[in-house]
């Protein structure tokens, strides 16, 4: 979560800009000026503000957010047609990255019309709190909320109970239908007046390139990349018409969305058990959740080991505040969002997380992720305000992603997890690792680009609304294999049980982010020298690995992010060839496997 940029209300007067052909150099430069300045004087108030309003979901607490998420909207409308006035002067390379990145730094823009920002604003705050508050009843005193249902869920083998949590959770969304397309109308227009044609555009303008030539390149690489992944959907689907019995698994060749191990069918590492049997007598899999448990590591002490990686990087140490001022476990008193998210407050002197941490292995290689947020914001903490960010969004979602790609077993051995033997009892059998690392890897990459790829049809109108939850489950088959467990309620919204539809966070930064940090992690292993299979190399305790990361970091986004990329891997081009090479074994295990199946589906 980047850094919330506010002013006062009384900021908000209609500018008194000259006209473009009188405007110089120096007036883009005073107007850039103002502009940090404004961010470093009212920033923090406004984050503080948020953060109120994630962890005290109350109705004050949802009026003040909303309050200034209006202020957000009236100040950052204006300063955009101000930095537009500048677009025919000439100014030096840096200002015109500046200008254009406050020209498009939106994600739900209103027109500049107080009454549609405060509209706009108290939509967005009720869709996240009712998300963030959601439960489902069967009975009066039969209530369960998001983390009851994924308790079953992810743990659970019984089918129809599995059906009722899947079912249960998806409740939550229908009341947020009219409200999600009244803010996605409102949405359109304001992008429209900013110069685009509609919220697709703008969405997918913030890449260095033409929206339409970056979606192409997005789907270039998936094409690279899905024979892998139809082989891993192809041989889950036939372990779990073992478990379940042919006669619930449907027979266009899709896996019902409730027995992955995942409310999301995000992914598949709960159901590791059912796809791969182990060959290694002595025990290859390392049952990381078991270890943190028997170790009787805190929540908080999880935190401090994910630190740790860092620290052997040569980042610098957290700040005090952040242990005082996180959110690590979930209270006992009152609702809060619980989604992991990191927060950067202000630049070192505020650096947070928030979650709701459980002691298990997923929550463990979250832990890291959020972290990579974290010290990504410490590295270019020395630049203007502007450019405080990623390289794009999804090199911020990457950096944590990379350091679970170095949570292999002589990492789990350095740490004091398990010892010598047990780490090199799991290097035996090296598929079992991929696997493992495949459920989460691979299986979420056609699940964070459909997400994006079904908002576009609804931002651009060729979803239509009686069609919003079967176009869903329309690219949920495409790209992923999967289908709906039961029919749904044309009056559904299953969109709405995905905490980034509600709460409006762009979704190809995950994309983006799983193909980046092979990339990163196949660059950095070649550049500290290591030898062998790419998916036994970690890059802990390598300064030399920190320098080079440290290095692209630094740039946030003043630099565009092919540069950035270069810096680190000395290509520019995006590629899912890193992701190839570090399952190259695994595609070959599964092709072995499935040789005499039927794979694909209709």
């Amino acid at each position: 979560m980047n850094k919330f940029f506010w002013v006062l209300p009384i900021l908000i007067i209609i500018s008194c800009s000259q006209p473009s052909n009188q405007l110089t150099e120096q007036d883009a430069i005073a107007f850039l000026d103002k502009v940090e300045a404004q961010d470093a004087a009212l920033g923090p108030t406004a984050s503080s503000a948020y953060w109120i309003g994630s962890n005290f979901i109350t109705y004050d607490s949802q009026k003040v957010v909303a309050d200034f998420g209006k202020r957000y909207q009236l100040i950052a409308l204006e300063r955009a047609r101000e930095a537009a006035t500048f677009d025919d002067v000439k100014v030096s390379d840096s200002s015109r990255r500046k200008l254009n990145l406050i020209k498009s730094s939106f994600v739900m823009p209103s027109p500049l019309d107080e009454s549609l920002a405060s509209e706009l604003a108290d939509i967005s705050t009720e869709l996240e709190a009712m998300y963030g508050s959601g439960k489902h009843c069967f009975s009066a005193s039969d209530c369960w909320d998001l983390e009851a249902f994924e308790s079953v869920i992810d743990k659970s083998r019984n089918y129809q109970e599995l059906l009722k949590a899947w079912e249960g959770w998806r409740n939550i969304g229908s009341p947020m239908r009219d409200k999600y397309l009244r803010m996605v109308e409102i949405g359109n227009q304001g992008s429209k007046d900013l110069g685009y044609d509609g919220l697709t555009e703008l969405w997918f303008s913030k890449y260095d390139m033409p929206s339409d030539e970056f979606r192409d390149e997005t789907e270039r690489v998936w094409q690279e990349l899905k024979p892998l992944y139809d082989s891993l959907q192809c041989h889950a689907r036939y372990e779990l018409m073992d478990e379940y019995g042919s006669d619930l698994m449907p027979s266009d060749g899709t896996i019902p969305a409730h027995i992955l191990g995942n409310m999301w069918g995000q992914s598949w590492a709960n159901i590791y058990d059912l796809l791969y049997e182990e060959t290694n007598e002595s025990g290859a899999s390392i049952d990381l959740t078991s270890i943190i448990q028997e170790k009787a590591i805190t929540e908080i002490e999880m935190v401090e080991i994910a630190e740790e990686f860092f620290l052997s990087l040569g980042f610098q140490p957290l700040p005090e505040s952040f242990w005082k001022r996180s959110l690590f476990v979930k209270p006992a008193d009152r609702d809060v969002v619980c989604h992991a998210s990191a927060w950067n407050l202000d630049s070192m002197d505020d650096l947070r997380i928030k979650m709701c941490i459980e002691k298990n292995a997923e929550d463990f290689a979250t832990i890291h992720h959020e972290l990579g947020h974290i010290f990504y914001y410490q590295a270019y903490n020395h630049l203007p305000s502007i450019f405080e960010g990623g390289a794009n969004d999804g090199f911020h979602e990457a950096v944590g992603d990379l350091l679970t790609l170095s949570i292999t077993p002589h990492y789990l051995n350095q740490i004091g997890f398990i010892t010598e033997e047990e780490a090199r009892a799991a290097s035996q059998d090296s598929i079992a690792l991929l696997m493992q690392q495949a459920l989460d890897g691979v299986v979420a990459v056609p699940w964070t680009l459909m997400l994006d790829r079904w908002r576009a049809g609804v931002f651009d109108g060729t979803t239509a609304r009686e069609d919003l939850n079967s176009s869903w489950w329309d690219l949920r088959k495409e790209y992923q294999g999967i289908t709906s467990p039961v029919l749904r309620d044309k009056d559904a919204f299953d969109p709405g049980a995905k905490y980034h539809i509600p709460a409006n966070t762009p979704y190809t930064r995950y994309y983006l982010a799983r193909i980046l940090q092979y990339q990163f992690h196949e660059s950095l292993c070649k550049q500290i020298g290591h030898e062998g299979p790419l998916h036994e190399c970690s890059i802990y305790n390598n300064e030399l690995a920190g320098e080079k990361l440290r290095a692209m970091l630094s740039l946030g986004q003043s630099k565009d992010w092919q540069t950035a990329l270069e810096a680190l891997t000395g290509s520019r081009e995006l590629s899912g060839k890193s992701l190839l090479n570090y399952y190259q074994p695994l595609k070959e295990w599964l092709d072995e496997k499935n040789a005499d199946r039927a794979c694909g589906w209709n």
